[in-house]
């Protein structure tokens, strides 16, 4: 779903940014992406995305290069960053219907998928409010919803459960099992590393805009050993040689 090799993107003026990435996320695959604040987390998910240029590599979406057909990528995801700019002098139905548009989704499926998902996460009732009254769960609420609006293949998200309560957060978590186990993929940056652990089958983590280690949860992990001990070992290493691929 997502190829990614020797990605490269600098900041102009600064040395922050991403160094020589590659990662392959596959069809099937939740992929938890995890590392300290300013490591690229976020630089990495842009340019996947393509809010972001880059300087050197290649990212190919679903088997479509992204620099050469960057519309055709984006059909094929969704991505739903860590704080959402929504319309907010629309309301929630209004924006719903303005991404159902965009994405060209007939009327039909339109509806069945937001009462389906609205009912999944109880925000059904408040689509006919103003966004700007909506509180910052309600916000993150819609912004998942509206992402669901097309059926992505590929579901791109940066720290997803920040703002959710815990029976949203259960749902969310449902959700995302559910479009791996019909073929789709799921790419999230998250500081939740027990969620990730629980949630995920494969995991990168990145330190210093480098990835240092990428694989199978359960290789990466070893018995008696958490998501967190190997981050901690990982962040206080004083050699970043020992790479991790699988």
């Amino acid at each position: 779903m997502i190829v990614i090799e020797h990605l490269e993107k600098k900041y102009k003026g600064t040395d922050k940014g991403i160094k020589d990435i590659s990662l392959h996320v596959e069809k099937g695959d939740l992929f938890a992406f995890i590392g300290h604040n300013g490591a690229g987390k976020t630089t990495l998910l842009k340019c996947i995305t393509g809010i972001h240029g880059f300087d050197k590599g290649k990212i190919m979406i679903d088997g479509t290069n992204l620099e050469q057909n960057p519309m055709e990528c984006k059909r094929k995801f969704a991505y739903i960053p860590d704080n959402p700019d929504l319309y907010e002098y629309l309301t929630g139905m209004q924006y719903l219907n303005f991404i159902g548009d965009v994405f060209e989704v007939n009327a039909k499926e339109r509806k069945e998928r937001i009462e389906k998902y609205g009912q999944a996460l109880e925000i059904l009732s408040d689509l006919g409010e103003l966004i700007k009254s909506y509180s910052h769960g309600m916000k993150q609420k819609l912004a998942i919803l509206s992402a669901l609006i097309h059926e992505p293949k590929l579901l791109i998200l940066d720290e997803p459960f920040v703002g959710l309560d815990p029976k949203a957060t259960v749902t969310l978590k449902g959700i995302m099992r559910e479009i791996c186990d019909r073929g789709g993929a799921i790419f999230f940056s998250t500081h939740v590393l027990e969620v990730a652990e629980r949630l995920c089958n494969k995991v990168a983590i990145i330190k210093n805009g480098e990835l240092i280690a990428a694989g199978r949860m359960d290789e990466l992990v070893n018995k008696g050993e958490s998501l967190e001990d190997v981050f901690m070992e990982v962040l206080n290493s004083e050699s970043d040689t020992e790479h991790v691929q699988h």
